[in-house]
């Protein structure tokens, strides 16, 4: 039984890890708190704590209730894509007038308030108006975990421990680029890319919708 509940976990970990890893809007998110230093762990914990959730719901079966009312994600694309394309915006002028001293943020100790409440909403919004997290933590794993019998909710904390892992690693891990991130230019390449990411993610959220 023992074995069971190991090989259903570490195949939990292994999908989730599978489904979080590509880089999308979310990801790129963090990666860009994490390379500032501001509220790192706010994020972290907030990405890692809704993924945890959402796939509980998934194994407990609410993802047939999900699929049973598909207006539900059609307006949550809505309003996500919205989201996301203004961020994208924001991002991209960004690299057109950079913040004054972007670089010299990196390495920062602090983080204001109104900044860190900005942050915390921006990564709530971020995370729960994108119709993809729901279709990949509460249909897709919740009907994996489904296929486990007994073993589900094994299956379910492996998917849960891949998404604190892996934002825990690109949240903390990115302040390794503070050398390269010492540098204007090397945030205007960051932002770029945060830009990109978001406004396409932003645009096929539209359309899908």
């Amino acid at each position: 039984m023992t074995h069971g509940i190991i090989t259903a976990g570490l195949a939990g970990f292994g999908t989730g890890l599978s489904l979080i890893v590509a880089i999308g809007a979310q990801n790129a998110f963090v990666l860009r708190q994490g390379a500032r230093r501001h509220s790192v762990l706010a994020v972290v914990a907030i990405c890692a704590l809704s993924d945890a959730l959402l796939i509980a719901l998934g194994v407990a079966g609410v993802g047939a209730f999900v699929t049973a009312w598909p207006p539900a994600l059609t307006l949550v694309g809505l309003l996500g894509g919205g989201f996301l394309i203004c961020y994208g915006v924001l991002a991209a002028r960004r690299v057109l007038r950079p913040e004054p001293g972007a670089a010299l943020t990196a390495g920062a100790a602090g983080t204001p308030a109104g900044s860190a409440r900005r942050a915390v909403l921006t990564c709530l919004a971020m995370t729960w108006l994108n119709p993809h997290v729901y279709l990949d933590t509460v249909l897709l794993l919740g009907s994996l975990a489904a296929d486990r019998g007994d073993l589900r909710w094994a299956f379910g904390i492996g998917a849960g421990l891949a998404s604190l892992a892996w934002f825990g690693s690109l949240g903390y891990g990115a302040r390794l680029l503070s050398g390269v991130l010492s540098r204007p230019s090397a945030w205007r390449v960051l932002d770029g890319f945060v830009a990109a990411t978001m406004v396409t993610m932003g645009g096929l959220l539209l359309v899908r919708a």
